[in-house]
C-alpha cells in the first residue's frame, strides 16, 4: 500500500503543477485625488472544455458550472454595482468600463437554443439559478425586464464551431441593493475562498463602505487556432474606491466624532487665529495609508493554487511614481517597472507570511500616475412636470479636439413608460462657438426600436450616433406615464420606479490594446426615478374598517334579536337561578327598608 502511494505521489504533484498554471490573481492599487484609493481585485482561472463538459472541475466552481450547463449558456456576464463613478476627479473608468454595470444588478448571456422561445425558457432557468447562488433577486428578471440587444454587445469569447445558434439576452434590476449577502457567494467561487491571497483582504464592512463598488463575473470560451482543445475562462473582478480617512475609522467607532482639539491642524496665518479659534489648514500632502488601515487586516500570504512561475505573477501592484516612498515588510520583494509616464511597482510575496505595505504621508509628487480621461461625458435626466407626461434628455459631450466618436446608445424602458419616437430629437452644439450656436444636423445614422407591450415586454431602443470633435449633442424625447393596477404597485410606490441606466458602447477604429486588438470601451449613465400617479392606499383601509364595523354592528344586533328569547322574571323556573333571583330581590328590599328607616329617623 505504501509503495502505491509513493508511485501516485509524483503523478499528483505533476497534476498539481500543471493545474497551478490555470489560476491567476492580482490586486492593483491606484491612489486617486482627494484622499481616495482605487483597489482592483482580479481573479482568473481556465478549465479545459473537455473537463468542463464532463463536470471534472478543478478551479472552475462546480455550482456555477452546473447552472450554466443546465441552461446551455455559452457565455455569461454578471455585474453588481453600487455608487457613481466620478470621471472628473478619478479619470477613466477601470477596465474601460467593461467590468462595470449599471446601478443594481445587470446580466447578459449568450444561450444556445433552436428558437427564441426556447432561449427565453433557458434564460429564465439561468436567472433563477443565479438568484439562488448569489442571494440576489435575479428571479425577478422576467419578460418585461428582458431585451435582445442588436449592436450594444458582442461575444467576448472565441468559438470553434459556427453552427451554434446563440441568442443574446439582457436583463437589469436597477433597484437591487448590493450587500454582503452577494459578496459571500462571490468569495466561495474562488479557489482560496477568501482565506489566503488577495481575497483575504475582502471584508464586507470595508467593501460596501466605499464610494463606488463593482463586482463582475465573466465566463467565456477560448478557442485558438493552434490549440488542440478549447478552454473555458472565468474572470472575477472587484473594483472599489475607498476613502482613506473613512476607512481608517476603527470598527468600534462607526459614528464619526469630532477630532480632539489637540489634534486639530490650524492655519495660524489667519488674522483671526487665537487659542480658542481655529481655521482648518488645507491638507495638501498625500495621506498616509497601509493595507491594514484601508482593509482592516493584512494580506494572509499568497494563494497556494496561484501560478508562481509566470513572470507576471505578482499578487500586488502599486501605481505610484518611483520617487514615492513605500515601506514593505520582510515578506515582500519589490520590482519596479521601467521609467516612464505610467510608473508602477509590483511585489513578490512569501507564501506563508502576512504581507502589508505602508505609504507614509509626504508632499505631492511632481510626476503622478496618468489616470486617463473618458472619451465621452454623459448626463441623463428627466424633464417635464405632472403625473401624465414627461421627457427624457441625454447630454453627451466629446471633449476631443481632433477625433470624432461613434457610439451605440442602448436604452431599455419599462412598459409603463411609453415613449413617443416621433418626438425624438438630436440637437448638436459646437463648443468652439462662445455664443452657443446650435444647429440641427442628422447625427443619428441608424436606429433600432422595439415598442413595448403592456405587461409583456419593455421598450428597446438602440441608436448609432456620431459626435464630431468639441461638440455636445442632446437627445430628447417625450413619453407618457401609465396607470398601474393597485396590485402592481410596490410597497414604496411614493419613492418612484427605478429606470435602468443607459449603456454607451464606443466604436472607434483607433482604440487598441497593448496587443493590437480592438479595445472595448463602455459608459453607463446613472439610473433614474420615475414618479407615477400613485393612489391613496389609505382609502381601501378606511373602507375596510368602516365596512367591517357596520357589518359587525348590524349582524350582532339582528342575530341577538333572532336568537335571544325575552321572558319575565316570575316566569323563571325554580332552581338555582330562581333562588339566586329571590336572594337578589330580598337584598334589594332590605337595602330599601334601611334607607327608608334612616330617612324617617332624620325627620323626627
Amino acid at each position: 500500500m505504501s509503495r502505491s502511494l509513493l508511485l501516485l505521489l509524483p503523478l499528483a504533484l505533476l497534476a498539481l503543477t500543471v493545474a497551478a498554471s490555470d489560476y491567476y490573481e492580482r490586486l492593483t492599487l491606484t491612489p486617486l485625488p482627494l484622499g481616495s484609493l482605487l483597489a482592483s481585485f482580479d481573479f482568473r482561472s481556465n478549465e479545459s472544455l473537455t473537463d468542463y463538459e464532463a463536470q471534472n472541475f478543478r478551479y472552475f466552481p462546480r455550482s456555477l458550472g452546473q447552472a450554466l450547463r443546465h441552461a446551455d449558456t455559452k457565455e455569461l456576464h454578471l455585474r453588481f454595482t453600487t455608487g457613481r463613478w466620478d470621471p472628473e476627479t478619478w479619470g477613466a473608468r477601470p477596465w474601460d468600463g467593461t467590468k462595470e454595470g449599471g446601478t443594481g444588478v445587470e446580466l447578459w448571456a449568450w444561450i444556445d437554443a433552436e428558437t427564441e422561445d426556447e432561449a427565453f425558457l433557458r434564460w429564465t432557468t439561468l436567472a433563477q439559478s443565479l438568484s439562488g447562488l448569489f442571494c440576489a433577486s435575479l428571479n425577478f428578471i422576467d419578460s418585461t425586464r428582458t431585451t435582445k440587444p442588436v449592436q450594444s454587445f458582442r461575444p467576448a469569447g472565441t468559438y470553434n464551431s459556427a453552427s451554434q445558434n446563440l441568442h443574446l439576452l439582457h436583463g437589469v434590476l436597477p433597484g437591487e441593493v448590493v450587500c454582503t449577502e452577494n459578496l459571500t457567494p462571490f468569495l466561495k467561487l474562488l479557489p482560496c475562498k477568501g482565506k489566503a491571497g488577495i481575497s483575504s483582504l475582502l471584508d464586507g464592512h470595508k467593501v460596501f463602505d466605499a464610494s463606488w463598488q463593482s463586482m463582475a463575473i465573466d465566463v467565456r470560451p477560448k478557442c485558438s487556432s493552434g490549440a488542440s482543445e478549447c478552454q473555458i475562462e472565468i474572470a472575477q473582478t472587484i473594483d472599489v474606491v475607498l476613502d482613506i480617512e473613512r476607512s481608517k475609522r476603527p470598527r468600534d467607532n462607526p459614528i464619526p466624532r469630532p477630532i480632539p482639539h489637540e489634534q486639530l491642524v490650524c492655519d495660524e496665518t489667519k488674522p483671526y487665529h487665537s487659542h480658542d479659534t481655529c481655521y482648518p489648514r488645507d491638507m495638501v500632502d498625500e495621506l498616509s495609508w497601509s493595507l491594514k488601515d484601508v482593509f482592516g487586516r493584512t494580506m494572509a500570504g499568497t494563494c497556494p493554487l496561484a501560478d508562481d512561475d509566470s513572470p507576471d505573477a505578482y499578487p500586488v501592484c502599486l501605481n505610484v511614481p518611483h520617487d514615492r516612498t513605500v515601506l514593505v515588510g520582510h515578506s515582500g520583494f519589490e520590482i519596479k517597472s521601467d521609467p516612464g509616464p505610467d510608473e508602477s511597482r509590483c511585489y513578490s510575496l512569501l507564501p506563508a507570511e502576512d504581507f502589508d505595505l505602508e505609504v507614509p504621508q509626504q508632499p505631492p509628487a511632481t510626476r503622478k500616475h496618468d489616470l486617463g480621461h473618458e472619451l465621452l461625458r454623459t448626463e441623463r435626466t428627466m424633464t417635464g412636470h405632472g403625473a401624465a407626461h414627461g421627457g427624457m434628455r441625454t447630454i453627451i459631450t466629446n471633449p476631443s479636439s481632433t477625433d470624432s466618436t461613434q457610439f451605440v446608445y442602448f436604452e431599455t424602458l419599462p412598459w409603463f413608460m411609453r415613449p413617443y419616437m416621433h418626438t425624438l430629437k438630436a440637437q448638436i452644439t459646437y463648443s468652439s462657438n462662445p455664443f452657443g450656436d446650435s444647429r440641427k444636423e442628422k447625427i443619428i445614422t441608424d436606429m433600432y426600436y422595439r415598442p413595448a407591450i403592456d405587461r409583456r415586454r419593455g421598450t428597446h431602443l438602440e441608436l448609432l450616433v456620431s459626435v464630431p470633435p468639441l461638440t455636445t449633442i442632446s437627445l430628447t424625447y417625450s413619453f407618457e406615464k401609465s396607470i398601474l393596477r393597485y396590485t402592481e404597485y410596490p410597497p414604496d410606490a411614493n419613492r418612484g420606479f427605478n429606470i435602468p441606466a443607459a449603456v454607451i458602447r464606443i466604436l472607434s477604429p483607433t482604440l487598441h490594446d497593448s496587443s493590437g486588438q480592438p479595445r472595448e470601451v463602455f459608459l453607463r449613465t446613472t439610473s433614474l426615478l420615475l414618479p407615477l400617479p400613485t393612489p391613496d392606499f389609505s382609502m381601501p383601509y378606511n373602507v375596510i374598517i368602516l365596512t367591517s364595523t357596520v357589518m359587525a354592528l348590524a349582524f350582532g344586533s339582528i342575530y341577538n334579536l333572532l336568537v335571544r328569547r325575552f321572558v319575565g322574571v316570575d316566569e323563571v323556573p325554580e332552581g338555582r337561578l330562581g333562588l339566586l333571583v329571590k336572594r337578589i330581590k330580598g337584598g334589594i328590599v332590605k337595602i330599601k327598608d334601611q334607607i327608608n328607616g334612616k330617612k324617617a329617623e332624620k325627620v323626627e
